[in-house]
């Protein structure tokens, strides 16, 4: 295929070719073992850039796979033999409005780097997702995002004011905007968000912003059983919304002190750690509920404490959990959700699946909504255990969709988990969404095998 057109109508340097750089964007951090080998990865710089890239491929029917910061963990920015992988990494601009907490931003910039630039004005951008220093905002919008503290202050789309995205024939549409109330035509906004670059390019997003977090009152228990955690996490969320409710089972809290050496009780079955931001005296008041619980549930150990450094301390641990499970072995990640009364099924039944497949699955979770993270170590030299673990997988997913929960909370779907998506959403679903697709993406260019 002939690049010099498009090379022609980039600036210099934003088509890479070499076979060496190419394969740094063949996979995202899913390590999709059927990713392809791209033509050409186009790093582009603005909406202008990522307009003219669509525009040449579909003229010439080429897949455009979208492409963050390569965090993800669903396969969403598995390349495709011979397409493009464009890449938003360079579009890093922000501006913020502190008089209307809005801040539109281009989404190359890192959650992190947003959240540090609006806290300069007082302001705060909650959503969270434990990658936060390494993902892009632009895949978070694109996977809808959530993080630790989503029990209270929801995910991403509950952010996501207004979009520019470019449409897959080349087309640039604004969306929304710095308006806290619109109703005026369909919610094509919320269309976007989650999409998962199969319906357009997002290439600058308006978010909204908080004032920034009150200090936070930390609650840490540990359990001698996953039922006594289950009923603790039941309790406090019966009671009150935490800022932060996040469960770390014997695997993961053993790999964290492994790694940190911070003096987890590694003989504990499971770790909470929950959070309150309440104003004033009611922070104290909160945690003394959430204590409460989690000794009234046979909590093996309840530490309680206001220090900023001491709670950020626990939090760290739980962000870490992740790469320290990995530690262990391949992971096959997960994060499906299930209502919170069926989490003690969804619990138990993990454990059984790993039991009956031999496989070691580690549970960590945000508790506090049901979106919890099974975390399956293989060998992937290990012929027969790397089957096992990817029975396991589909075998969690189907006991989420029996428990009434999801394949997804915030990892989306991409390429990994797309075979279950009927099964979840049903025939006429699915046939909607095809019509969407179809719409928006007649020649089907935008991240082909994603989804559908």
């Amino acid at each position: 295929m002939d690049l010099h057109d498009l090379i022609d109508q980039l600036p210099d340097g934003a088509v890479v070719t070499d076979p060496d750089l190419l394969a740094s964007y063949r996979q995202d951090w899913a390590r999709d073992p059927d990713a392809g080998t791209p033509l050409a990865v186009v790093r582009a710089t603005g909406a202008d850039d990522v307009a003219a890239t669509l525009r040449w491929a579909h003229e010439r029917r080429i897949p455009v796979v979208p492409r963050g910061a390569g965090s993800g963990l669903s396969g969403g920015a598995t390349a495709v033999d011979g397409g493009i992988v464009l890449s938003t990494e360079r579009m890093r601009a922000i501006t913020i409005d502190p008089v209307t907490r809005t801040a539109v931003v281009q989404p190359g910039l890192l959650n992190a780097e947003v959240k540090r630039a609006v806290a300069e004005h007082g302001l705060w951008y909650p959503p969270d997702p434990s990658s936060f220093e390494i993902c892009s905002i632009g895949g978070n919008a694109a996977t809808n995002a959530g993080g630790l503290c989503c029990v209270k202050y929801g995910v991403t789309t509950d952010y996501v004011l207004g979009m520019e995205v470019v449409l897959a024939d080349g087309t640039a549409l604004r969306l929304g905007g710095p308006r806290l109330k619109d109703s005026a035509g369909l919610s094509l906004t919320k269309l976007f968000v989650g999409s998962e670059g199969t319906l357009g390019v997002i290439t600058e997003l308006t978010l909204r912003l908080l004032p920034a977090q009150p200090p936070q009152s930390t609650v840490v228990a540990t359990f001698a059983t996953l039922s006594a955690a289950v009923d603790a996490i039941l309790a406090i969320t019966g009671e009150l919304r935490p800022s932060m409710l996040e469960f770390m089972d014997s695997v993961s809290i053993n790999a964290v002190e492994d790694e940190l050496r911070m003096g987890l009780d590694r003989d504990a079955a499971a770790l909470l750690v929950a959070r309150s931001d309440a104003p004033g005296e009611f922070a104290r008041r909160e945690a003394e509920i959430m204590v409460a619980a989690c000794e009234k549930a046979g909590a093996a150990e309840v530490f309680h404490t206001e220090d900023p450094e001491e709670g950020e301390a626990f939090t760290a641990a739980r962000r870490f959990a992740i790469p320290a499970v990995e530690k262990l072995g391949t992971l096959l990640l997960e994060d499906v959700g299930v209502p919170l009364p069926r989490l003690g099924d969804l619990v138990s039944g993990v454990a059984e699946i790993a039991r009956r497949n031999d496989v070691t699955v580690s549970v960590i979770a945000h508790a506090g909504d049901g979106n919890t993270h099974p975390l399956i170590v293989h060998d992937p030299d290990d012929a027969a255990m790397t089957e096992r673990a990817h029975r396991a997988f589909g075998e969690i997913m189907d006991l989420a969709i029996a428990l009434g929960g999801t394949i997804t909370g915030e990892h989306g779907v991409g390429r990994l988990k797309k075979a279950w998506l009927p099964d979840q959403l049903g025939a006429d679903v699915m046939a909607l969404t095809h019509r969407i697709k179809d719409a928006l993406d007649p020649h089907g260019i935008l991240n082909p095998g994603a989804i559908l």
